[in-house]
């Protein structure tokens, strides 16, 4: 296949179509990778699990809905030449007693085998779809969708104890006859008998599910949040508590905001704040965090090796980035290494993380040169803010969006930003994209953005003096503007400038 020069060349697209209790959905990906990017992303809702509960049967108008968009979908797949299809059917195709046959029909339509997951494995997945989309994940993983709720529990990539409970949207709204009261009552009775829930205190709940991510842009747009990124959004326990309560009990077309979420997701809304209600009554979590990662991911999470499950997401996509914006994906490489000698010798603390986050703007900070002058400094903050980049939370993706606009524009020049934005951040990671900012601006001076300089140009502090090392034949790189540069960043970490030209 020719790919396109804005292309990763990592293999044939692969595909995952799964078929849930309210929605289907296919996700074309550029190929298997550890930060896969998705090329195709389009889904309906069916409605498939919405009697099930009652009637048991899936409703002749939803699978035919349904079908008719696995029909699409294959030809979608056809077209852009997906050699690799994995189909998943959940819930209700699970429990519903007509569920074999639709499978059966789904496979003619698809061409593949359908999966017809067990709610163990749907947790285990969801799971797995977190662990590939955060870094070093805490807590409890819970996916709502609309026949049921899987919980499981995760720490690093170890995945423990898992549930499957009858907690959907529409299993919710079936059994409870639409009444919000009696789901809430259903809700209670069954949260109280998991013991899983005990695991939660103090941790991090992961709410995964098209619903609870509504919730969440409903939250986001209300309290004028200024990074429209659901994933990592994080809410504190007890604003999540009181906002969940406020959505459970109230009617849809009274909340402000409520246009950003989807007309057909609006009558589901308060079932899943209930249920986020009283996992965070019960479960007395930190905080609440969503995630767009879930089965989907973590299916292909678990097609990798060993090795590639192992690497780290968020470097893995700004390598990725690098690879194909930079003027030279080497220079990106090589300012990690020239920026690790600085701060070894600069006296600044840094954590293993604030390392990985100065890693992963060292690969950022050359993907805007394309832009004008005078707007590559916006552009790269914007670019980087709104990336699909996972295993970041969004106080550092401010971070990174702040240290390569800083290399832009300047350590001194920030009234272009939102004031908002720069809440997201601490005081500390602002002072330090400072300092990485003026770093960058000086190696990008000397070394032009080409490879094989920066090794033989170090900056070092020495004897209280940050000293830029051009020595022999690169003298001549030297210079008023170089100096400059140097000297704020040498300002920055109090420090003489001295640049060495013997």
């Amino acid at each position: 296949m020719n790919f396109a020069q804005g292309r990763l060349g990592i293999g044939p697209p692969i595909g995952v179509i799964d078929i849930g209790s309210n929605s289907v959905r296919l996700v074309v990906y550029e190929g298997l990778s550890r930060s896969p990017t998705p090329l195709f992303n389009e889904k309906i809702l069916a409605g498939l699990g919405r009697e099930v509960q009652s009637k048991g049967l899936l409703m002749p108008d939803a699978v035919d809905k349904a079908l008719e968009a696995l029909k699409r979908f294959r030809a979608l797949c056809d077209v852009m030449r997906v050699e690799d299809l994995h189909v998943v059917a959940t819930a209700a195709a699970r429990e519903a007693r007509n569920g074999k046959a639709f499978v059966a029909e789904a496979e003619r339509l698809c061409r593949v085998k359908v999966e017809l997951i067990s709610g163990a494995r749907e947790a285990k997945l969801t799971a797995l779809g977190v662990v590939s989309g955060f870094h070093r994940p805490d807590g409890l993983v819970g996916d709502l969708g609309g026949g049921s709720l899987e919980l499981a529990r995760v720490q690093g990539a170890r995945i423990g104890m898992g549930a499957t409970l009858p907690l959907g949207g529409l299993a919710l709204i079936d059994r409870s006859d639409k009444s919000v009261k009696k789901a809430e009552k259903i809700v209670k009775n069954t949260l109280n008998k998991v013991s899983l829930l005990k695991s939660l205190k103090g941790r991090t709940f992961y709410a995964v599910g098209g619903t609870w991510r509504s919730l969440a842009r409903l939250h986001m747009w209300q309290t004028g949040y200024p990074l429209h990124v659901m994933h990592g959004y994080e809410v504190r326990a007890k604003e999540a508590l009181e906002f969940s309560r406020l959505v459970g009990r109230v009617s849809p077309d009274t909340l402000s905001q409520i246009e950003v979420v989807a007309d057909a997701r609006r009558p589901l809304l308060a079932y899943a704040a209930l249920v986020l209600e009283h996992i965070v009554r019960k479960g007395e979590p930190k905080e609440v965090v969503f995630s767009a990662l879930g089965v989907r991911e973590g299916l292909l999470y678990s097609l990798l090796d060993a090795e590639e499950r192992k690497r780290d997401p968020l470097i893995a996509a700004a390598e990725d980035l690098n690879r194909l914006r930079s003027r030279s994906p080497a220079h990106g490489l090589e300012l990690i290494d020239w920026t690790d000698r600085f701060m070894a010798s600069s006296g600044l603390e840094e954590s293993r993380d604030e390392k990985r986050l100065r890693h992963a703007a060292c690969l950022l900070a050359d993907i805007g040169w394309r832009a004008h002058p005078d707007y590559r400094g916006e552009q790269s903050l914007n670019v980087i803010a709104y990336a699909g980049f996972v295993g970041i939370d969004h106080s550092e993706r401010a971070f990174l969006a702040l240290s390569v606009f800083f290399r832009h524009v300047g350590v001194m020049h920030d009234e272009e930003l939102s004031p908002r934005l720069r809440e997201l951040a601490s005081t500390r990671m602002i002072d330090r994209a400072r300092v990485l900012g003026a770093a960058l601006r000086v190696a990008y001076l000397v070394s032009a953005s080409q490879p094989g300089l920066l090794a033989k140009a170090p900056l070092k502090v020495e004897k209280r003096r940050l000293v830029l090392h051009l020595e022999g034949k690169y003298a001549s790189l030297a210079g008023d503007r170089v100096f400059s540069r140097l000297k704020q960043l040498a300002r920055l970490i109090g420090r003489e400038p001295m640049i060495a030209t013997r």
